[in-house]
């Protein structure tokens, strides 16, 4: 259906290079990212956080739409996720994104909300492609 793309450049190897992601979009122009971004406090973004933000965002859109076809038009959804990136034997794997999510949906039963929440944790496309744990979290207000 569409295809979204990004570029990412690296200058040196290791600890010492450093990085640049473009998105065609502008969104992401020359945004750096380096081991310092990824592993300390330097300013710059990492992959980690992209992808944090990509499941936070996806499981919100698909939550808000599966909210819509149950036929609510009001409210508000924010949805944090927290992405663990952790050592296994030389290298690294991404082992969990946690989702918590805050949520008011006037007139929604709570089990009608746990319902297509879980829906759309399962759903949405950045859960299928994840080879992670997956939680939610959520309350209603």
């Amino acid at each position: 259906m569409t295809t979204r793309t990004a570029t990412a450049r690296y200058q040196g190897f290791g600890k010492d290079g450093k990085g640049q992601l473009d998105t065609p979009s502008g969104v992401l122009e020359a945004t750096p990212y380096s081991y310092n971004t990824r592993f300390g406090d330097e300013k710059g973004t990492n992959p980690e956080e992209l992808i944090a933000a990509a499941h936070a965002g996806c499981f919100t859109m698909a939550l808000s739409f599966a909210l819509a076809r149950a036929g609510f038009s009001e409210g508000s959804l924010e949805t944090t996720a927290a992405v663990k990136l952790e050592q296994q034997g030389d290298g690294f794997a991404v082992t969990r994104s946690d989702l918590t999510l805050k949520a008011e949906v006037p007139g929604i039963s709570p089990d009608q909300f746990d319902e297509l929440a879980a829906g759309a944790k399962a759903n949405c496309p950045i859960s299928k492609l994840l080879k992670a744990e997956i939680t939610l979290s959520h309350t209603l207000a």
